[in-house]
């Protein structure tokens, strides 16, 4: 077996892909964070990680008992996280998060007053167990006289994010198909146990091999958006607990002592969705990608990263799918790059484990 493929059948196994978690709050545990802008697609992310038939409505539930929540914890982007481990990451990102934002605000004439009114007025309506969509959220500040007019409304909501005042909790309901909207709520009252470890940054690198390892510092600056030299500092912080199985072009690490179960039953054929952490997480998307098939994957020029099809740990594919009202339940259409490491049967039942889980 050469390098490329021990690195993606170890990666497999890191992201509980070949090693499937028992429950969606395991699979977020591990996985720390997981990329979730586009809400369907994060929520499939921890399902395509749980064993045995996970839908939709087991991932909500997730949701509605405060297990996971979603915020913006690093790169600007918005995550999937175990609500007890919000604080303590966004304690590392959120000052950098909030220094890259500051243009944006000083353009939309947003400063520190008008976030310390919006966050009196928020924290007031969501008091007590409250909960809000965003457009009622939006309306509480308007009263307040803080406009949300354009992209303001938005700046504001991820700027308290930030602040570690709300996050994004239970899913509000949808009677027509999957949820694509969540109640924000206090931090403070939502999250009732956060974690406090002993060295944040060593565990957030810790965290990172665990679940994408191997991997290095310079995949966990791009995943973490920290500075590299920072990187490789949680790197040496967290050294105790990681072995190094490469060092070309430099170290590369995954977690010393027991990993996840590998289980044989596990497909080696799956379908994940858009902005999946198997492939946008490292520095180089090459070991599990040829590179001419990278622009067909992304980042495009709008910054989407589609679906893809990976067998035996190579993208062989990508996929679509609409989750639109009355659409949910049509059948997902592949589109493969190539068919040598996969059959039509083990794509097609790739594909049918994911439109079981949105329709159900």
């Amino acid at each position: 077996m050469d390098a490329a493929s021990t690195t993606r059948d170890a990666r497999l196994r890191s992201h509980r892909l070949s090693a499937p978690a028992p429950s969606v709050a395991d699979a977020a545990r591990h996985m720390l964070a997981t990329q979730g802008q586009e809400f369907w697609g994060g929520r499939w992310a921890l399902a395509a990680r749980t064993s045995g038939r996970t839908t939709i409505r087991d991932v909500d539930a997730a949701f509605d008992r405060g297990a996971i929540v979603r915020s913006w914890t690093m790169r600007g982007t918005i995550h999937v996280i175990p609500g007890e481990d919000l604080a303590w990451v966004l304690s590392i990102t959120g000052e950098r998060q909030r220094r890259q934002a500051a243009g944006v605000h000083r353009a939309e004439g947003i400063d520190a007053p008008e976030l310390d009114r919006a966050e009196v007025a928020v924290r007031a309506a969501l008091g007590g167990g409250n909960r809000l969509t965003r457009k009622e959220l939006f309306e509480v500040l308007e009263l307040a006289g803080v406009s949300t007019a354009k992209q303001r409304g938005y700046h504001l909501l991820v700027a308290l994010s930030l602040r570690g005042v709300v996050c994004q909790g239970p899913v509000v309901p949808r009677e027509t198909g999957p949820t694509r909207e969540q109640y924000l709520v206090l931090v403070d009252e939502w999250v009732h146990a956060p974690a406090t470890p002993a060295d944040p940054l060593a565990e957030y690198f810790f965290r990172f091999i665990a679940s994408h390892g191997p991997a290095g510092a310079r995949d966990f600056a791009w995943w973490s958006s920290l500075p590299l030299g920072t990187a490789r500092s949680a790197a040496e912080a967290a050294s105790d607990r990681l072995v190094v199985v490469g060092e070309e072009p430099e170290p590369q690490y995954i977690v010393a002592g027991e990993r996840p179960r590998l289980v044989p039953t596990a497909p080696e054929v799956v379908a994940l969705p858009p902005f999946e952490e198997y492939y946008i997480s490292y520095a180089d998307r090459t070991v599990p990608c040829a590179p001419e098939f990278l622009t067909a994957i992304g980042p495009s020029m709008n910054g989407i990263v589609r679906p893809i099809i990976v067998a035996r740990g190579q993208i062989v594919g990508v996929w679509t799918h609409s989750v639109a009202v009355g659409r949910h339940a049509d059948d997902p259409i592949p589109e493969l790059f190539t068919a040598a490491l996969s059959t039509d049967e083990e794509v097609a039942a790739a594909l049918d484990r994911y439109r079981d889980f949105i329709t159900a």
